[in-house]
């Protein structure tokens, strides 16, 4: 396969390079035993459950404006409580300030990439283009040992607006003064990174985690593991 020149890199941060499934799974379960959920709910799972359904209702609500960020955080450790009949503000705010005082110190990556960065970070620019919180993600990535790598971290906040809009993905190539074609996107969401970047005219890395190689149109390239990168780049 024949590669175009590029020359800027833009990583989406969690379950790309971050391994946030597992690190918040982990986190989320440390908080349920702190603060003794097993009181309120079945089990672990039960809990979980409740939680990422909602979690991701109200993710689409704050991508969309018609909720704010601390909304967001408020409803979903709230919700959990709330559908079991035990709802409790003072205890859904320190479940919800602990667990945000732990995550970002979680360093667990996503398989192989730390040699992928190693490999990449001289031959191309490297950037974080996330919708993450912006108090989280630089600890998230010093915590694991990935920041050094990147020459700049650009992150929804910085101007409202969250991927896949074409806003976002404007403003991080005139942040990193980088030309459309010759920039890739790597990340794991078809929406936001893959459906985002094409529409703004650059190239595509989809990391597929669930590997099923069904998506609506082709991407510019298709992977499932990081260490695939070395080879395509």
């Amino acid at each position: 396969m024949q590669v175009m020149a590029y020359k800027n890199l833009f990583f989406d941060l969690d379950d790309t390079l971050w391994a946030f499934s597992q690190n918040a799974r982990d986190t989320f379960e440390e908080m349920y035993r702190k603060y003794r959920y097993d009181r309120f709910f079945s089990s672990f799972a039960h809990f979980y459950a409740l939680y990422t359904r909602r979690n991701k209702e109200l993710w689409d609500e704050y991508g969309g404006g018609r909720i704010t960020k601390d909304e967001l955080n408020r409803q979903r450790f709230l919700y959990p409580l709330e559908a079991v009949g035990a709802a409790d503000e003072a205890l859904a705010g320190a479940f919800s300030a602990d667990f945000f005082a732990v995550i970002p110190t979680r360093s667990g990556v996503m398989p192989h990439a730390r040699e992928t960065l190693e490999y990449l970070c001289s031959r191309y620019n490297l950037y974080i283009l996330s919708n993450g919180f912006r108090e989280l993600q630089y600890r998230k990535m010093c915590a694991a040992g990935i920041d050094r790598y990147f020459r700049k971290i650009v992150l929804s906040e910085d101007i409202g607006i969250l991927k896949p809009r074409p806003e976002i993905f404007y403003f991080a190539l005139s942040a990193t003064q980088s030309e459309a074609h010759e920039s890739l996107m790597i990340g794991d969401s078809w929406e936001n990174d893959v459906a985002g970047a094409a529409g703004v005219g650059i190239g595509q890395v989809y990391y597929d985690l669930a590997g099923d190689g069904k998506f609506p149109f082709k991407p510019t390239y298709r992977i499932t593991d990081l260490l695939e990168l070395t080879h395509l780049l």
